[in-house]
Formats: structure tokens, C-alpha cells, sequence
């Protein structure tokens, strides 16, 4: 069974949320079949910790301003500020420091799973408004 609307909703304003603070690699895979205890992972990268923890700002935000408001179960990781987990039961996110990213590789480890596509906004209409100039 596919990633639910719900969790593709949370997913794609998470990922928003994290590219408007610069967040990097922004990778949404659906896991949905793969687990039971969620249907997505949200995995971004950051250059340095005061990334990270304005990332998760931004994240926790944005998925609070939605109609339907989401609240992570559990958050683990802000303390060091190098691996940020959120769990929002429907989705899972990563916001990881680079080096991190890089040494654990999660989406090495899952990458027989789909990926849900997403495109940054404000690249899409950067694009448009260049491509119309």
C-alpha cells in the first residue's frame, strides 16, 4: 500500500519548509510498504548544527500552521544538533548535519523504496521567471 494523502501532505511541506532554510540533498522516500509504523521518511541535510535546529524550527511551524495541525509523538537528537528526529507517526523526518548524512547513508539503506518527488518552490519559480526573461 502507497504513502497516504495525509502522509504526502505532511512530507511535502516538510520538505518545503526545510528548502526554505536552505536545507540540502532533500530526499522523500515512501516506506509505507516496507514498515508498518510509518509511511515516509523526510531526510534533509545541513551544513552546521545552528542549520539543523533552525530547519526543525521551520519544520514544526510549518506543519502546525496546516488545517489539519500536526505535533511530532516524539523529537530525539536537538540537544547535539548533528541528527534531528521527528516523528510525526505518518512521516518520519531526518534533518541531519552532512557529515552524518554522509556516514549513515540512509537513503542508501532504503533506496529500494520509491521516492515521492518533490520540487522546491521558490527553484521552480526562479526557473519560470528566467526562463520568461
Amino acid at each position: 500500500m502507497p504513502v497516504t494523502e495525509r502522509a504526502r501532505e505532511l512530507a511535502l511541506t516538510a520538505a518545503q519548509a526545510a528548502a526554505d532554510k536552505k536545507a540540502q540533498d532533500i530526499v522523500l522516500i515512501d516506506v509505507a510498504d516496507q514498515l508498518y509504523i510509518t509511511d515516509a521518511f523526510v531526510i534533509a541535510s545541513a551544513a552546521n548544527e545552528r542549520q539543523v535546529g533552525s530547519i526543525v524550527d521551520a519544520i514544526e511551524e510549518a506543519l502546525l500552521g496546516l488545517p489539519e495541525k500536526a505535533k511530532p509523538a516524539r523529537r530525539e537528537g536537538e540537544r547535539q544538533g548533528r541528527w534531528v528526529l521527528l516523528d510525526y507517526i505518518d512521516i518520519v523526518i531526518h534533518i541531519q548535519h552532512a557529515e552524518e548524512r554522509e556516514f549513515y547513508a540512509l537513503d542508501k539503506l532504503w533506496k529500494d523504496c520509491p521516492t515521492i518527488e518533490f520540487h522546491d518552490r521558490d527553484l521552480a519559480e526562479a526557473e519560470a521567471s528566467s526562463g520568461a526573461a
